[in-house]
């Protein structure tokens, strides 16, 4: 048996040799070889003489972590067929149950199952096949094309042809049965008093039409009884059928001569029952089809062709055939067609359809362009550098997607009641009309009480409270450049009480500038040239700002012969005969120079919220270089607003106390943790939540990845890059913290409107149930009718989709 398992806690080569060594003494292992970068432990054993248990503990006995090393797959897989909240929860039952499934979720509003499995135990065709047995059929979602799209608006155009049959026969059929009661006349051939059978039969003959048109409702009911599932087809299957069965047992009484049946008919409230739910399910897909506009629009961004050069020549291709390394020219008021890097032109494209940014950004050679951006006034031509799923715009969407396919917290009660709704509410309907027959009523009034129970109880607007809201609120984020990766992370960024913020490139625009060189037995020019040839080879953007000062000043450049950084720190580099090394006052300390005589120009600078890096040439001082970032302009203006919404602001940098404090006076923060090396920044993290806070981070994705994975909510900000979206639940595509203001507001009007939505979902089951079964009658007020419990059933379903669509009207309030 071949197995790979992750190791946890080495720290050199040296673990590596005893985790091996280990493995390969355990009895009935035949072979065992770690790769120590990657901390995976291959093994191949005889399952005969020992177990991956065995294998696990032996590893843990020697000081290490051992776990299986698992293939998780992520699929999303259309599902047709679900027709309430039930069906959904059956999904989730038949697919959740399978060894190897880590994951499962449907989204009843989008019709979509999300699905995390171990591949390595479960194949995908055997989930699409636990799908089948459960009763549903299963589609392939595919983002890149509108096969989906399509497919729903066929759905919707059949239940719209149903619900006209059926209307166009329930009217006369209701004109027939109920208009004599009125004084509307009827021919003699269909009188009541006259000819009961004709009467009787032509109501028959009508709704025949009707039940037709509402096939699905009986096929998919009765199916899911016998599956021991019922859902909502299930009442309206059993509810209709017992009013259409009464009805030819009053034909046969009629025929039997017994006249006074002819007043008992019920043809026309099955048929009624029928045309409302349909006009419901028609109106309910029309709008659950307006919560997913968001997609819809971020699908249709992309432009459908690609202009390639290609041996001097332009070609006309489809997108699709956009291939990586392919040269694409895009003209002014053209679209970008995939992502890329400028390499001849110089033009403003406009991004805001994926950032929210309305400024065009300006572009030149070495600039990265992003598919479906709009070019505004020049000509580009760049290299395709991602094509397919891997844009950045195909990352959106499948965030999007993500966030509106998972589940909020708030959800599980919903859940678990939709579960148990069913079967509770056929007991209730069964019990109610017995205990009505019982107590002296006629056969008549039980039936329209059963009936009434049956038809007027809706799981689907408990399906739909939390799915819609999560769908619109997600979608009016990204139009807002605010990507909400899970329900979880929407519904938690509303409880933050605390929001940790990185200082360089988050509060403030992380491009500093040189303000000051001080120096100490050594000239400007050579202390510059110096440092600047040093931080050449660094990517900290103080280095960078370094660098530009040198090549604005002509200051010439040296070779670096080796070059070491030290995280937090410094760095360190050899030219020519000199070690050079440039830090903070730790890596002096650290190196044991003395800069005690000149720590005091130092903390000037710091306290005009500059950073001092000391210079040090074979270990002796040879002078300061201050650089000072200035903040974004929106900076201060979100902290006030945080502190407004009785949030508390931390500021968490690398920089010295003396820096980071007078920035954070400058932006209003009061807490500040400085000195920070980036690998604790997490711990800092750690410990805000051991106070009992809530607590957020934001920072840039990429060097603040362990801190935004340890904060109840990570945020990422600015730059969208792979690492961001990975590290962050929350990721604001514009580079302004004023977005983490509309993050938390977004939130928290999500939350609100699925709290709405639950409340009234609950809310018409709890008295629509119990007016249906008869309370009101108790107390001598009317009984419900069938057809006025049916509207009612489908308004509620309405009620929640339309209350969800209000979302659409949010905006961030500064």
């Amino acid at each position: 048996m071949e197995k790979t398992l992750r190791i946890g806690g080495m720290t050199c080569a040296v673990c590596a040799r005893v985790v091996e060594k280990t493995a390969n003494g355990i009895k009935g292992m035949e072979s065992a070889s770690l790769n120590f970068a990657s901390e995976k432990l291959f093994v191949n054993y005889n399952e005969n003489e020992t177990s991956l248990d065995e294998i696990v503990k032996a590893i843990e006995k020697a000081g290490y972590s051992a776990e299986e090393d698992k293939e998780i797959n992520k699929t999303t897989l259309g599902i047709k067929g679900m027709t309430c909240a039930v069906c959904a929860k059956a999904v989730e039952k038949a697919t959740s149950k399978l060894e190897g499934v880590e994951k499962s979720e449907v989204n009843f509003a989008t019709e979509k199952l999300f699905v995390e499995y171990d591949s390595g135990k479960v194949r995908l065709s055997m989930i699409k096949e636990a799908v089948k047995k459960a009763g549903y059929e299963v589609i392939e979602e595919k983002v890149e094309n509108s096969e989906n799209i399509d497919r729903k608006m066929l759905e919707q155009n059949v239940i719209w042809r149903n619900f006209l049959i059926s209307a166009g026969v329930t009217i006369p059929l209701l004109l027939i049965s109920m208009g004599h009661m009125v004084g509307m006349p009827l021919p003699m051939i269909l009188d009541p008093h006259h000819n009961p059978l004709n009467f009787a039969l032509i109501q028959l003959v009508l709704v025949i039409p009707s039940l037709i048109a509402g096939k699905k409702f009986f096929q998919n009911g009765f199916k899911n009884i016998m599956r021991r599932n019922p859902n909502m087809d299930s009442l309206i299957a059993i509810g209709t059928s017992a009013a259409v069965l009464y009805g030819l047992f009053a034909i046969y009484q009629i025929a039997e001569n017994n006249l006074e049946y002819a007043k008992d008919l019920y043809f026309e409230s099955g048929a009624t029952i029928i045309t409302l739910i349909l006009l419901g399910k028609y109106l309910e897909s029309k709008t659950k089809g307006k919560t997913s506009e968001a997609i819809k629009k971020l699908i249709g961004l992309s432009p459908k062709n690609a202009t390639l050069i290609k041996d001097g020549k332009e070609i006309i291709i489809l997108i699709e055939e956009v291939e990586v390394n392919d040269v694409i020219l895009v003209r002014p008021g053209e679209k970008i067609p995939v992502d890329g890097e400028v390499i001849e032109g110089s033009s403003s494209v406009d991004e805001s359809m994926l950032t929210g940014e309305s400024i065009p950004v300006e572009k030149v050679t070495g600039s990265q362009v992003f598919g479906a951006t709009m070019n505004k006034n020049g000509m580009l031509k760049f290299k395709a550098t991602k094509v397919g799923k891997d844009t950045f715009l195909s990352s959106i969407i499948e965030l999007v997607e993500s966030a509106q396919g998972s589940k909020a917290p708030i959800a599980r009660l919903a859940d678990v009641i939709s579960g148990y709704f069913v079967p509770i509410v056929m007991a209730i309907a069964t019990l109610s009309a017995l205990a009505w027959y019982i107590s002296g009523k006629d056969t008549i009034f039980s039936l329209t009480i059963f009936i009434a129970v049956l038809v007027i109880a809706c799981p689907c607007a408990l399906g739909l409270a939390t799915p819609t809201a999560i769908m619109v609120g997600s979608g009016k984020g990204a139009e807002n450049g605010i990507l909400i990766k899970s329900g979880e992370a929407l519904e938690n960024s509303y409880k933050i009480n605390a929001i940790v913020f990185d200082k360089t490139g988050t509060l403030t625009k992380g491009k500093p500038k040189v303000t000051d060189i001080i120096t100490h037995d050594i000239s400007k020019e050579d202390l510059l040239s110096l440092v600047a040839s040093a931080e050449k080879a660094s990517e900290h953007p103080l280095g960078e700002s370094i660098v530009k000062e040198a090549e604005n000043l002509e200051v010439s450049l040296q070779k670096v012969d080796e070059f070491l950084s030290h995280a937090g720190m410094g760095i360190e580099a050899k030219i020519k005969d000199d070690e050079v090394y440039i830090g903070n006052k730790r890596f002096m300390q650290h190196l044991a120079i003395d800069i005690s005589d000149f720590e005091t120009e130092a903390d000037k600078l710091a306290d005009e919220g500059k950073t001092p890096m000391y210079v040090s040439v074979n270990k002796q001082y040879k002078g300061i270089i201050a650089v000072a970032d200035t903040l974004k302009e929106n900076s201060k203006l979100a902290i006030e607003k945080l502190k407004k919404m009785n949030v508390e602001t931390v500021m968490i940098t690398g920089d010295n106390k003396k820096t980071a404090e007078a920035i954070a006076k400058q932006v209003g923060i009061s807490k500040v943790f400085a000195d920070v090396m980036p690998q604790d920044k997490s711990e800092y993290v750690k410990k805000l939540q051991e106070e009992g806070k809530l607590v957020a981070m934001v920072g840039d994705g990429i060097n603040d990845a362990p801190a935004l994975a340890q904060a109840d909510v990570g945020i990422a900000i600015g730059s969208g890059t792979d690492i961001a979206m990975e590290s962050a639940d929350v990721v604001l595509m514009k580079d302004d913290i004023v977005d983490v203001v509309g993050a938390i507001q977004l939130s928290k009007a999500t939350i609100t409107n699925i709290k709405q939505n639950l409340f009234w979902a609950f809310g018409y089951n709890i008295i629509g149930i119990p007016v249906a079964a008869g309370v009101l009658t108790l107390f001598g007020g009317p009984k419900l009718s069938p057809m006025i419990a049916a509207a009612a059933m489908s308004f509620s379903s309405l009620s929640v989709l339309l209350n969800a669509l209000r979302l659409k009207n949010f905006k961030i309030n500064l």
